[in-house]
């Protein structure tokens, strides 16, 4: 899956749901951990359970946490520091403005479900969340139909690559590298499977350098986790197939063909050594949401430290970033490779 940030306010305004701005608006005082050699502590859980993502229908604002303290972003409001006063009341230190009230209200579940800041009110919204099921809702019931469509398509003609394919199945790279192949199970943004089995593969100079990743990382206490690598060309007509017209600026166009395809992009987190569990990061794994964007300033101090530890130790070894999706880097050399159409069970024989 892809985003663009551009896409985001003319998907919603189609579906009717409330508009979303980019959050690409991250500054160095927001935050302070970025740089620091160890992980900052967790945010208290009373914290936590404020932060996130607000919504009226002509506003929106992120509650955040920086240094161990709640910042606030947009109703007026730029990376402001919240003052405790209270469980859930606040003062947002915003000089020159003079301090405004910020009063949060907790829903059942203990979470935020609003916030009051002076005397405008919006609800806590899980925007990824509604995206996804939006999209689901364009899903055709038939998925073997769907499947049998994509596979019968030819995808793009294409100079001869400048590399042959050499595919490596990840889980001969390094033994602590672990998996989770969402498009093999139900979890994922179109809630069927698309794979035949869970596996990962990339090609092999980028699966040597990702083995380099993940003994660095092993220094540091941490692992990789695979979501996802090479992607038979025909996933990406089904993406693109199954998913609603109003919703395509979030899928790539098969006619362009993508890293993945191409064996050179990978999906992965990171998992702690210790504990074996995936590490909280800003955001959940292909959200379509601003909480994806690589430097979306919101989540915790914690979580930034984190996803910028992914980032750095992938670019030192030949990947970048997809600005988008954290979770999504591009090997160097993806456009010397051809579209694949190899399926999951012709790579197994």
């Amino acid at each position: 899956m892809r985003t663009r940030a551009k896409h985001f306010l003319l998907l919603l305004v189609l579906s009717g749901a409330a508009a979303i701005a980019p959050a690409h608006t991250a500054g160095a005082d927001a935050t302070p951990e970025v740089g620091a050699k160890t992980a900052p502590p967790d945010a208290p859980k009373d914290l936590k359970r404020l932060i996130g993502e607000y919504r009226s229908a002509d506003a929106k604002l992120t509650i955040y946490e920086a240094g161990g303290q709640l910042r606030a972003d947009g109703l007026g409001l730029h990376q402001a520091s919240l003052q405790r006063l209270a469980a859930t009341r606040f003062s947002a230190e915003a000089a020159p403005q003079p301090k405004t009230p910020v009063q949060f209200e907790l829903g059942p579940d203990g979470h935020a479900a609003s916030v009051t800041v002076g005397t405008s009110r919006l609800q806590f919204e899980d925007i990824g969340l509604e995206v996804v099921q939006q999209i689901r809702a364009g899903v055709k019931s038939n998925s073997g139909q769907l499947r049998a469509a994509a596979l019968a398509a030819k995808p793009p003609e294409e100079p001869t690559p400048k590399r042959s394919f050499d595919l490596v199945d990840l889980a001969s790279v390094d033994p602590t590298i672990k998996f989770d192949i969402r498009y093999a199970s139900t979890n994922n943004f179109l809630g069927f499977p698309l794979y035949e089995r869970a596996a990962a593969y990339l090609q092999r100079p980028a699966a040597v350098s990702l083995g380099r990743v993940e003994r660095s990382l092993a220094s540091k206490g941490y692992g990789l986790l695979i979501h996802d690598g090479y992607r038979p060309w025909f996933v990406t007509k089904m993406f693109w197939d199954a998913t609603p017209e109003s919703a395509h600026v979030f899928v790539a166009d098969p006619s362009q063909g993508s890293r993945h395809n191409r064996g050179c992009a990978v999906d992965l987190t990171l998992y702690d050594l210790k504990s074996g569990n995936a590490v909280e990061m800003t955001g959940r794994y292909d959200e379509m949401s601003p909480r994806s964007y690589a430097d979306y300033l919101g989540g915790t101090s914690r979580q930034r430290w984190l996803r910028e530890l992914l980032r750095s130790e992938m670019q030192a070894q030949g990947f970048a970033v997809y600005a988008e999706e954290w979770w999504h880097f591009d090997y160097k050399d993806w456009s010397d490779y051809a579209i694949g159409t190899a399926t999951f069970t012709q790579l197994s024989k």
